[in-house]
């Protein structure tokens, strides 16, 4: 067999040539790689340019959540954050819809299971935001009974009212069933959740006795001395949790939001400060806002910034 031997100078010339070789694919790699960042990041910035619509309920909690949660987008980079109040019905109706891309403020599996049983295989369900919720009819704790079955007897000392909400809350539909299933002979009335929580003050600034619908966490049990009346036949059910509820499509168009909205959770301890803070003077917007800057590491934890 015949054997080649390359001269000094065909050994450098291959060194060379191997040399250049590496080098050219080095650089070709890295500019692959930072076109695909430059992808990504556009795909961010494209999903930070565009419009976020938050639907929610007038309840205290959902106003206080759903107002933490738009400064935590904006402060995340979302230029076009919007809050919308609607009655429950429109809010699950508008994200099957897809005119709102989430909620914080579905009351499940209890509270909102009419709205659920309706729309709930059009939705996506992201995550429970809150655990142990709690709904009931509450009296001031000075109120001698202690059960929904004793509300007849002592019907009169109530006027006969028990004081509501909002007629479309999900709380007034199992109220409504409560009067039934205790053949209660008293009147659910309607109004608004302030109507409501003026209602109980105004009783309790004079100790008269009054029922209404409430729900925990809620700031009045911070105030006042109340109490659940016991609901022996199981009428309110156990314990809600409040979930976050997305439109059909959302993960796939705008992954990073709805990446924090899988990490959004918080405490009772928290909203609690927040729905606090309103009650006593601030704005929603401000009472987020102080609620976001006094827990910055919660807060960065949602956005992904740990």
């Amino acid at each position: 067999m015949t054997s080649i031997k390359l001269n000094p100078e065909g050994k450098k010339i291959g060194s060379i040539f191997t040399i250049v070789l590496i080098i050219g694919l080095t650089l070709f790699a890295a500019g692959c790689a930072e076109q695909g960042d430059e992808a990504v990041e556009g795909t961010e910035v494209s999903e930070l340019s565009e419009p976020v619509k938050i639907g929610y309920v007038l309840w205290d909690g959902e106003i206080a959540s759903t107002n933490v949660m738009q400064q935590v987008l904006e402060q995340a980079g979302y230029e076009d954050v919007e809050i919308i109040a609607v009655d429950v019905g429109p809010l699950y109706q508008g994200l099957a819809d897809g005119q709102f891309d989430f909620t914080t403020s579905a009351w499940l599996p209890y509270t909102h299971q009419n709205y659920w049983e309706t729309y709930g295989d059009q939705l996506d369900s992201v995550q429970t935001n809150l655990e142990d919720c709690k709904i009931g009819l509450v009296v001031p704790s000075y109120v001698t009974i202690d059960s929904i079955e004793e509300l007849n007897s002592e019907k009169d000392k109530f006027d006969g009212k028990i004081i509501g909400i909002d007629p479309g809350a999900g709380i007034m539909q199992v109220s409504e069933n409560a009067i039934s299933e205790y053949d209660l002979d008293m009147e659910l009335v309607s109004g608004s959740s302030a109507a409501m929580t003026a209602s109980l003050k105004k009783a309790i600034d004079s100790e008269e006795w009054v029922a209404v619908t409430l729900w925990s966490p809620h700031w009045a049990f911070n105030r006042w001395d109340l109490k659940y009346l016991d609901d022996p036949k199981g009428v309110y059910g156990d314990a809600d949790h409040v979930e976050t509820l997305a439109r059909l499509g959302l993960k796939e168009e705008k992954p990073n939001l709805y990446g924090i909205l899988t990490r959004f959770q918080w405490t009772h301890e928290d909203i609690q400060a927040v729905m606090v803070d309103i009650e006593n003077g601030m704005t929603p917007e401000e009472a987020a806002a102080n609620w976001v800057g006094n827990n910055t590491e919660t807060v960065n934890g949602w956005i992904g910034e740990e």
